[in-house]
């Protein structure tokens, strides 16, 4: 418990006869004395785990006569000239430790200490490439460089050794094949490459490493079969080659792996059926053979395994009963097995005493509910979602731990009544089934005062919502329902409430006032409903709202000026109601909105700018299509839109989504894209669009939009816009839809369009166009409705030839503007159609809880009992540390 600092004068180094000076595990939160290298005697120095930070002082190179230097220490720094010293002056060195000193210098070509026995440079920041300086040397014990990500190169040429026992390289740039000479390690019994870019085959010349307990190979790019070999380590404790592209069958070799302890081969390529040699391991503790494609049935020897702790044989196609002796495994807290084709409950349960959490979710099994299950007094986690359960009324469950409950899409007709004997439920989700009729009595007046996610979606409910004594609930969801009425007033006692979403329903009145003035909501969902009346003061005490949907209903009035305090808004949806209002220019103060859809109101006037230096920073979908805009188009505005100038995530390859909220399922939102009204499941990062189609701009199309290099939909249909089409147009290289009929625009088509190579969609159609149609590669794709009512257009894919027009001819204006917006069918909502780069889309999107994140309340708060839809990305994390 020592701190504070040692003072250079201290009396300390004046004890020039000094052997050994240990001052680990302290708190000095000062930097190392250069007057350490007065300590010219000493053998062994001990320094670490004591906060010491800074740069360790040059003058430790004076201390020559080292035996063991250890210096782990997360703030300190070493030169690149010390390191090199230390390695090669100091001859009698046989420990060296510095794990998380920055040392920031490539491993030194030549290192003189042969007396080197054991060597920790892990997370040191090591750059360059790893050399065969320490496989040189001849005493060497124990190497660790693990947590260096940039050390690259291959594995360096591997000498014999009989003395090595441990070599550790996760975590680094290491890469390319595993040399056969990884055999010639005649003594090692610790072998960790996880997490490397190391690729290709593993050598057979592995199964030499006889005395080897721990091999770890997961996180890599290994391909092809498991060696047989390995059936000759008898000595092996733990095997992990999970996440790889391991394929074929797992073989049965592990009959002689006596010792084995824990066996991870999940996410990989694996077919076949089950190893039945596997259940011979009697000393088995953790076994994971998840997401693969495993098959077939499970053998019925499960009860052999009597010592595992960790059961996970999700998202494989295994098939057939599961057999009742997976339910005898005495110290099994978790068991999970959803995601495969199990078919049929068993018939017989041996309850499992330790069980907290079974997951088996996602098979085909159906019949009753098992009564045995009411055995499980410690079960917390209990999700059979995606099966055919039923539920008899009066069976008898208490389940007296329970606090997690998934019974989505199981052919529910009635809510659970079992539940009322259920006194500490959490979490429950009973969406996606066929409930039918109001929400019973009992179930509104229960009192689960720990209660605090709760969806009901995806079913037929109807009639008013009861007041519900919930009051802890962060997370209600009720989407997809028949519900009726105005929102029952005991939300507004839901003090934590981070998420509410009463979409699709019929819920009508006015929202109530409290919706504005709750600090904790997060998310706001109530699109298509019947709800009327003005919108109340949303972020009237500065909430934390980042999404807001309300597309879809009767409101009236103007937007209200509270969404400024909304400094978290990013999802902004007003679309499909009646209000009426100017453009809300003072919304670009909103510096972390990415989406703004105004659509089918009855906004009118000019589109304004905001007064502030920085507007729409993050802007990435405008629409305010189906209005009364008027005016010349913006340039001012367009010219602020940032995040529509440089592609997020452009040159990666990769698809970024927006980060949902803490309390979020997955931004989604109606758009009109390439031709049909879409639901846009996640809101991907490359979509950029501006839609101020059906209004009544006038001028001229600014040729700044070619700034909008990451635009992906430009819709200015239906506009009274006149001039040509800028030529400039033709830079938005990222283009896919293009849509510019039903206006008064005059010229050609520029040929600059052509270099569009990814625009699949064109309309101009209904404009005073003419001369020839460019010809390109995309241009050659698009049909005669993308050029019709020009009548002045000539060449392919039209009839009419260039050159045969009457001279005398002079393109006339459009007469009307009462012609339907819906001409020949070829709209912009007909107009639009796929998606490039993998985008999942589709008209309706059914999206769940927690799909593709999981919030930071819901992991601190059920820790260690998490179902496999929110747990999985956490619990790789989590074997990752282990």
């Amino acid at each position: 418990m020592l701190t504070g600092t040692i003072h250079p004068n201290s009396s300390l180094f004046q004890l020039h006869h000094l052997r050994t000076l240990n001052l680990a595990h302290n708190a000095f939160f000062s930097s190392i004395p250069h007057n350490i290298g007065r300590l010219t005697n000493l053998r062994h120095l001990n320094l670490s785990h004591s906060f010491f930070e800074g740069e360790i002082p040059t003058e430790i190179s004076y201390l020559s006569n080292l035996v063991s230097l250890e210096l782990n220490c997360y703030g300190c720094e070493l030169d690149e000239r010390t390191f090199e010293t230390i390695l090669q002056n100091f001859t009698n060195l046989e420990v060296v430790s510095l794990f998380g000193v920055n040392i920031s210098s490539p491993i030194p070509l030549n290192i003189s200490s042969s007396s080197l026995k054991y060597v920790d440079l892990g997370f040191t920041n090591l750059r360059g490439v790893l050399t065969e300086s320490f496989f040189l040397l001849p005493k060497l014990e124990m190497l660790y460089l693990n947590y260096n990500d940039l050390l690259k190169g291959g594995l360096p040429k591997i000498h014999p050794s009989n003395t090595l026992l441990e070599l550790h390289i996760s975590f680094t740039g290491i890469s390319g094949e595993l040399p056969d000479s990884i055999g010639t390690f005649s003594s090692l019994n610790r072998l960790n490459m996880y997490g490397c870019q190391l690729s290709g085959r593993v050598p057979d010349s592995i199964g030499n490493l006889t005395q080897i307990r721990y091999l770890a190979f997961s996180y890599n790019h290994f391909t092809g079969h498991i060696p047989s070999t390995i059936s000759k380590l008898k000595h092996l404790s733990y095997l992990k080659l999970s996440s790889n592209s391991f394929s074929g069958e797992i073989p049965d070799i592990f009959s002689n792996l006596q010792e084995l302890r824990s066996l991870y081969l999940h996410n990989n390529s694996f077919i076949g059926s089950f190893p039945s040699t596997i259940v011979s391991l009697t000393h088995l503790q953790y076994l994971d053979l998840s997401s693969n494609s495993l098959s077939g049935p499970l053998p019925n020897n499960f009860s052999m395994l009597q010592k595992l702790t960790q059961l996970d044989l999700s998202y494989n196609a295994l098939n057939g009963t599961i057999p009742s002796s997976v339910f005898s495994l005495p110290l099994l807290p978790q068991l999970w097995l959803d995601n495969n084709r199990f078919s049929g409950l068993p018939t017989e349960l041996k309850t499992i005493p330790t069980l907290e959490s079974l997951d088996l979710s996602h098979n085909q099994l159906s019949g009753s509910f098992p009564q045995s299950l009411v055995n499980l007094t410690s079960l917390s986690t209990l999700d059979l979602s995606s099966n055919n359960i039923t539920i008899d009324e009066g069976i008898q469950i208490t389940f007296p731990s329970l606090q997690d409950l998934w019974l989505s899409s199981c052919e529910l007709k009635d809510i659970p009544h079992f539940l009322t004997n259920v006194k500490k439920l959490q979490v429950l989700d009973i969406s996606n089934n066929k409930i039918r009729g109001q929400i019973p009595n009992w179930f509104s007046g229960m009192r689960w005062d720990n209660l605090s996610y709760l969806t009901l979606s995806h079913n037929s409910l109807t009639g008013h919502l009861q007041q519900f004594n919930f009051h802890n609930l962060r997370y209600l969801d009720l989407k997809f329902n028949s519900l009726q009425g105005p929102i029952p007033s005991s939300i507004c006692n839901m003090n934590d409430l981070q998420f509410l979403d009463l979409s699709r329903n019929d819920f009508s009145n006015s929202i109530p006032s409290c919706l504005g003035s709750m600090s904790s909501l997060t998310v706001l969902d109530l699109r298509r409903n019947n709800f009327t009346g003005s919108l109340p003061s949303l972020c009237a005490q500065s909430t934390s709202l980042s999404t807001i949907y309300l597309n879809g209903n009767q409101f009236e009035g103007t937007l209200p000026m509270s969404l400024l305090n909304c400094s978290d808004l990013e999802v902004l949806d007003m679309g499909n109601n009646a209000i009426n209002d100017t453009f809300p220019a003072w919304l670009g103060t909103l510096q972390q909105m990415q989406v703004l859809i105004l659509k089918s109101n009855l906004f009118h006037g000019p589109i304004s700018t905001c007064q502030t230096t920085f507007c729409f920073p993050k802007l990435r979908i405008f629409d305010l299509s189906r209005n009364k805009f008027s005016g010349s188009l913006p340039a001012k505005v367009f010219g602020n839109f940032k995040a529509m100038i440089k592609l997020d995530g452009e040159g990666t390859g990769e698809i970024k989504y927006m980060e949902p909220s803490e309390m979020s399922s997955d931004d989604s939102v109606s758009l009109v894209i390439k031709g049909q009204d879409i639901e846009l499941e996640r809101i991907s990062t490359i979509m950029t669009t501006i839609d101020l189609s059906c209004n009544h701009f006038e001028g001229v199309i600014p040729k700044t939009l070619k700034d909008l290099s990451s635009l992906w939909l430009l819709n200015l249909s239906h506009n009274n816009l006149i001039g040509h089409i800028p030529m400039e147009l033709g830079q938005l290289n990222k283009l896919e839809a293009l849509d510019l009929s039903w206006n008064r625009l005059t010229g050609k088509i520029p040929q600059e369009l052509t270099r569009l190579t990814f625009l699949e969609k064109l309309n101009v159609s209904q404009n005073v166009l003419f001369g020839p149609i460019p010809l390109g590669p995309q241009f050659n794709t698009f049909e005669n409705d993308s050029y019709g009512g020009n009548l002045d257009l000539c060449g392919p894919p039209l009839s009419k030839q260039c050159g045969t027009s009457d001279p005398s001819h002079v393109p006339q204006p459009l007469e009307s503007e009462d012609e339907s917006y819906f001409f020949s069918g070829f709209t912009w909502e007909s107009v639009v159609i796929g998606y490039s780069c993998g985008l999942v889309v589709g008209t309706v999107v059914w999206s769940l809880m927690f799909k593709y994140r999981k919030p930071k309340w819901f992991v601190e708060f059920f820790e260690g009992i998490y179902p496999k839809k929110m747990r999985r990305s956490m619990k790789r994390a989590q074997r990752r540390r282990t």
